[in-house]
């Protein structure tokens, strides 16, 4: 099966004919079905399927206790709504490079895996990367524990509905220790590849990053009743404070966000009494990034108390910048640029991805591939047909590099 019948099989899982987005959330029907798929690709070629204590999915060319082992892979699950390409790009891409490589005769001297990270949008528990931070010891048991989506089903009791043991979850070391190098192919999230003019990049690093919740408690009311004077209003100190970090996060060169947000009781004709909003912040180096959130916390204190609301603020998850290892990432470049036709620049990030959490635990890179127009986490997300094989070949090209003779 190659690039294209993978991708076409793939295509409809979660899908929503509404929007034509996709809705692969953790532990769900839709992520069974991709599960179900990555396991069915994993044994057409012959390859060891295994399911870890937290819910990653390998493929194993070899045997992996042996150590040393080249490892590539992404994610399945999406954002709400989200596209095609962010995630099963890397994975599809993965199986895709093993044919290439078994096509050109490839000998393999180190272990080869594949694989499919558990829940790294966090889309359902409000956590990114829950499957990779859990392996690295990054998520402690008792954090993974505590996790609620939002019909107040906690992170084990889905895990058991889907018919797996919440039990097992935990560090593992072991695995990790088997891994000398992880290589995570990704469509950019971003147009620097399409402005440059070319097909595939290499990651040197990926910004900090963090969400942080802001509840505004306020006082509920009539909305046809109570006068403008005697309101204690959530709503409009939210909405102030969308605007602070737009200005903050133009002023520091980064991007801030509020893109998810809950109101209670949530009335056409009723005054707020809570509105509780989601920051997502991201900037080149963390002074930037704690000069944005400081801004905007200050601001939404200063208009909270303008209209006697009260504020709490609670950094919900939190990732430092991750600079990819420097050797690897030179060795990446060595292959793509002296053994192909390909020029590879190097680009740093603003997008979050389990290889920027297992950085710190083993030497880790990644390979973008071009999206011409830049959109991610939407159903316009796009990446050209033979861009995604020129991903392919290169991811070939690297594995062939780092894991053959």
């Amino acid at each position: 099966m190659n690039f294209h019948s993978m991708w076409a099989e793939l295509l409809p899982v979660g899908r929503s004919s509404a929007s034509g987005g996709y809705r692969r959330y953790a532990w769900t029907g839709a992520d069974a079905d991709c599960r179900a798929w990555f396991q069915e690709q994993a044994e057409a070629r012959g390859l060891t399927h295994e399911t870890d204590r937290n819910g990653n999915q390998w493929a194993w060319l070899g045997d992996p206790a042996a150590g040393n082992a080249v490892v590539t892979g992404s994610h399945l699950d999406s954002v709400p709504d989200g596209g095609a390409f962010d995630g099963p790009l890397g994975v599809v891409s993965a199986f895709a490079a093993l044919d290439e490589l078994r096509g050109r005769g490839a000998r393999f001297t180190r272990p080869l895996g594949i694989v499919n990270f558990g829940d790294e949008e966090g889309a359902r528990f409000g956590l990114a990367c829950v499957g990779s931070r859990l392996t690295s010891g990054a998520l402690t048991v008792e954090q993974a524990h505590r996790l609620t989506d939002g019909d107040g089903i906690t992170l084990p009791r889905a895990m058991e509905s889907a018919g797996f043991d919440p039990d097992t979850l935990g560090p593992d070391p072991e695995r990790l220790a088997r891994i000398g190098a992880f290589v995570e192919l990704h469509v950019e999230q971003g147009r620097a590849l399409d402005l440059s003019g070319d097909r595939i990049g290499i990651a040197s690093a990926i910004w900090p990053h963090g969400r942080w919740r802001f509840d505004f408690r306020g006082e509920a009311n009539h909305a046809g009743t109570t006068r403008l004077a005697d309101r204690h209003d959530p709503m409009l100190p939210y909405a102030e404070t969308v605007l602070a970090a737009r200005r903050e996060a133009e002023l520091a060169g980064a991007v801030a966000t509020f893109g998810k947000v809950g109101v209670e009781p949530n009335g056409v004709n009723a005054i707020p009494s809570l509105v509780r909003g989601w920051l997502d912040s991201r900037a080149a180096d963390q002074a930037s990034l704690d000069t944005v959130v400081t801004g905007i916390e200050k601001a939404a204190r200063e208009y909270a108390a303008a209209h006697g609301v009260d504020l709490d603020v609670v950094r919900e998850s939190f990732t430092p910048v991750v600079d990819f290892d420097h050797a690897l990432r030179d060795e990446l470049a060595r292959i793509l640029g002296t053994e192909t036709e390909l020029r590879v620049p190097v680009l740093g990030t603003g997008a979050g991805h389990d290889a920027g959490i297992l950085s710190d635990r083993v030497p880790t890179a990644m390979l973008f591939v071009r999206n011409p127009t830049g959109v991610s986490h939407s159903p316009a997300e796009y990446a050209a047909e033979d861009d995604c094989v020129a991903g392919v070949n290169a991811l070939a090209d690297v594995l062939e590099g780092l894991a053959c003779t």
